[in-house]
């Protein structure tokens, strides 16, 4: 039988846990300081790291101008400093670095190996923001990097699970083995729609995304997650459910058993009450809520979308709130409609919980999962549509504005330390809404 650890957010002991996760951050914050190199490349990739002043940018548009509702956020000045550095952190070869796991120290982006993960959360960060294979300031980053990625994908058998060599990366060591499969996944996913001007490319970009699918599929544990090594495997677990829903939303071949285990991991690890699951996330509540948060999106949005449809047409009250009758009065069937309908109260609950700073605190500092994790939510709530995702996005704006080192990038302060993981995870954090067709359209349970 299998023992879940479980957080209540109000309690005395999750307050003397935090504590304790501050001391041990702040610590270990002092040693990487300790034992920092000097940088040696004379590039804005290389610019000391220090907090950047906040520029006081509001996101709010002047009064006489709206956004439309399929509009995305503009992208701050900030951010775009983001994509400058992010671009100029690039190898030659195409890819980028995390580092390794055993130094954490290493923040220059050109003194470290590159990885697939790492390579593909980059590239999908500059794709997100605007540029493609053909248009956009970074395009030629975005092309450099989809060759250095399908031509890891590529060397690699069908068989197995990998698709890389390299061995010991900060993404690897913290969220797990199976993670430079399931970030290349996604941004193959991206990419596609970007190919069909070019038959042959396309014909790659298909069979390199089907070939980590399969690989994926394989990697898959008896309880539905991908929770291979890692110290918070839940958030690879997460990220290989993105790329199945994606890749479906794509209309590539997903199984769908594959696909429902992977939700139901997911599910079961926040509760109606608000109880959290944390054993495969390092303890911390935050990781495991996002990362479920993100899987329920995409049935509250469909929900949401049917019962909208049933008010125009008088089916139902205007006024009606998510209930189990109300989801069978708009055609689900009973079963589903009492599953559906826990979906809703669960999202509910990690909407809420996500508002509370202690949870948003994450270990006690920020480091590339808790990014990451603001990320899941950013999607969650984009997806979801409403008031919560301009209110996630402004927080987030002014958050994360304020952390921002002045070279344009950001680091993390534990575990995930590397700048090109943070910053990406950063970037697509704020431009969660520019890939709803991937992220709000996927087939229900």
């Amino acid at each position: 039988m299998h023992t879940w650890r479980t957080v209540n957010f109000t309690s005395e002991r999750y307050r003397t846990m935090k504590r304790l996760a501050t001391l041990v951050a702040s610590a270990s914050a002092i040693l990487t300081v300790a034992v920092a190199p000097t940088n040696t490349y004379n590039n804005n990739a290389n610019l000391p790291e220090q907090p950047l002043a906040s520029t006081g940018w509001n996101n709010t548009l002047p009064a006489d101008q709206h956004l439309g509702d399929d509009d995305p956020k503009p992208l701050a000045p900030f951010a775009e400093r983001a994509l400058d550095w992010l671009a100029s952190a690039q190898a030659p070869n195409g890819g980028w670095g995390a580092g390794s796991h055993s130094r954490q120290d290493v923040r220059d982006p050109h003194a470290v190996a590159v990885d697939p993960a790492t390579s593909a959360f980059a590239a999908l960060a500059l794709v997100r923001a605007g540029s493609t294979l053909n248009n956009g300031p970074y395009r030629e980053n975005v092309s450099r990097a989809l060759d250095f990625l399908l031509e890891a994908v590529e060397s690699h058998p069908e068989a197995g699970t990998a698709i890389t060599e390299v061995r010991g990366t900060q993404p690897q060591a913290k969220l797990g083995q199976n993670i430079d499969v399931s970030m290349t996944a996604q941004f193959l996913t991206r990419i596609l729609k970007e190919t069909s001007d070019d038959p042959a490319l396309r014909k790659r970009v298909e069979a390199a995304l089907d070939k980590c699918l399969a690989k994926l599929a394989r990697a898959q544990q008896a309880d539905g997650s991908f929770n291979n090594g890692g110290w918070a495997p839940v958030l690879q677990s997460a990220m290989a459910n993105s790329a199945f829903e994606m890749a479906a939303s794509a209309g590539r071949e997903v199984d769908a058993e594959v696909l429902k285990r992977s939700r139901d991991y997911q599910d079961q690890n926040v509760d109606e009450d608000g109880s959290v699951r944390t054993e495969a996330a390092a303890g911390i509540g935050l990781y495991s809520i996002a990362s479920s948060q993100r899987a329920l999106a995409a049935d509250v949005r469909q929900m949401q979308d049917r019962l909208d449809d049933a008010r125009r047409e008088g089916k139902i009250d205007k006024a009606a709130p998510v209930t189990a009758d109300n989801l069978k009065a708009v055609g689900y069937s009973a079963e589903e409609a009492e599953s559906m309908a826990s979906t809703y109260r669960k999202f509910q609950s990690t909407t809420e919980m996500l508002s509370n700073d202690d949870v948003l605190a994450g270990f006690g500092n920020n480091g590339g999962e808790e990014f990451l994790s603001y990320m899941m939510t950013a999607e969650s709530l984009a997806a979801a549509g409403g008031s919560s995702w301009d209110e996630w996005h402004a927080k987030m704006s002014n958050r994360l504005e304020a952390v921002q080192n002045t070279n344009g990038s950001w680091s993390g302060h534990h575990c995930i330390t590397s700048p090109v993981f943070s910053t990406s995870a950063v970037v697509l954090t704020l431009t969660a809404d520019r890939d709803l067709d991937l992220i709000q359209k996927t087939d229900a349970r």
